[in-house]
């Protein structure tokens, strides 16, 4: 095994001592079993704070209060928190963002409101990109056979996103909605969102932004942008847990247009009256359709309070630092070895991951993990190092860069450089 670089130490050391958001790293849950953990792309560690409030919520507000909790607070927690989210992490005024259901229930139901909208008619085409997260393409692929629709691929450049470019040359009078992700899950690229939102709609189509590895990391500003829908999962940058429900945004100049597709009864205009037929309820909660997951929802108010106290610019500068000094190790330690980097040098348009690729990744993944470095593998051959600002020392990034290398020494049977 080769030995620590001492410049690399000394300057992870410098930038943690200069880093103005150090302090919050102890508001999380530490493991004693990980020593570098590079997946909060994937799933954001807990807050002592939520696992207090988990620990409560048991005893107290369900224990003590009961079925009296679903008028004391959760009914309105869907709205009030989808407000919370809006206002911290994704520049949307109150009344238009709502929690509940998973990310795929949320895009499902958004698409399928927008194809039957008034302003779709006359229009079968749905623009979408085969760099996409899987879920995105696979419900496309099954609302787009159930509207008889056509789907418009644009296809990315391996460590790149979509351009404005590329949307404009597939969009015509026949183009419906695109749907796109804001930072691209493999190679972390930060689309143009204003400028593809203009074009679109320019065009006449309508534009739901998947915000899943953009929300508490990169910023985002869906009523300047003029966005009309938009969906995201809250366990990654938002630190919700495993599985804790999503969140969707509808414009609120197009809220009374839509007609979702599950109809049920925490969307109707009366949910307690337990009617005899569906009619929406006004505004963005005709957006919910059954019981919400209000466990679910409890550890992200934590991180969301973190968020707003260190300010989203102040985290974007973290993270654009964070993958900076990532990619200083990975052209040190990796590349040598055969590394390529996936991901964008431009800071602008990098997202909060940096995703470096290599034939042998693949079996240097459970070394990893055993020795307590923590980064995901996406195939065919990508290892993604996920920074969540908040979280991440520069230093935790220099040991898992290192243990990378040395993994890979050890699988390769190469020199480390």
């Amino acid at each position: 095994m080769t030995t620590d670089a001492p410049t690399h130490r000394d300057r992870a050391a410098a930038l943690d001592a200069a880093d103005p958001l150090a302090r919050f790293r102890s508001a999380f849950v530490d493991s004693a079993e990980v020593t570098a953990y590079l997946d909060g792309n994937s799933l954001g560690r807990p807050t002592r704070a939520s696992a207090e409030r988990l620990a409560r919520f048991a005893t107290d507000a369900w224990g003590a209060r009961l079925i009296r909790g679903w008028d004391e607070e959760w009914y309105e927690l869907p709205l009030r928190l989808g407000d919370r989210i809006g206002a911290v992490a994704l520049g949307a005024a109150g009344g238009q963002t709502f929690v509940g259901d998973s990310t795929t229930v949320i895009l499902y139901k958004l698409v399928r409101a927008a194809l039957s909208s008034p302003r779709a008619a006359g229009r079968d085409e749905i623009v979408l990109d085969s760099g996409n997260f899987p879920t995105d393409r696979f419900v496309l692929e099954g609302v787009a056979r159930e509207h008889g629709a056509t789907l418009r691929w644009i296809a990315p450049g391996h460590d790149e996103g979509v351009t404005p470019a590329q949307v404009s040359a597939v969009l015509s009078d026949r183009t419906a909605l695109v749907v796109l992700s804001h930072v691209a899950y493999r190679s972390g690229y930060v689309s143009d969102a204003a400028e593809i939102t203009r074009r679109a709609h320019d065009a006449g189509a309508l534009v739901l932004w998947d915000l899943c590895h953009s929300a508490g990391a990169v910023p985002v500003e869906l009523d300047a942008w003029g966005a009309d829908l938009a969906a995201g999962c809250t366990y990654k940058y938002l630190n919700g847990g495993p599985g804790s429900p999503a969140f969707g945004y509808v414009r609120a100049g197009l809220q009374d247009e839509l007609v979702q597709p599950i109809q049920g009864w925490m969307g109707s205009d009366q949910p307690f009256e337990m009617g005899p037929a569906y009619a929406p309820h006004a505004g963005v909660r005709r957006f919910l359709s059954g019981t919400p997951a209000i466990v679910g929802m409890l550890a992200m108010q934590d991180m969301l309070d973190l968020v707003a106290d260190a300010g989203l610019d102040a985290v974007r500068a973290k993270s654009v630092a964070l993958t900076r000094f990532a990619l200083e190790l990975v052209d040190d330690l990796l590349v040598p070895l055969g590394a390529r980097v996936a991901s964008p040098r431009d800071d602008e348009r990098r997202g909060s991951h940096v995703t470096v690729d290599h034939d042998a990744f693949a079996d240097t993944l459970p070394l990893l993990w055993e020795r307590g470095v923590i980064p995901d593998f996406r195939r065919p051959n990508g290892l993604r190092l996920g920074l969540s600002p908040l979280s991440t020392s520069f230093d935790e990034v220099r040991v898992g860069v290192e243990a990378v290398r040395d993994a890979l020494v050890e699988v390769t049977g190469r020199d480390a450089a």
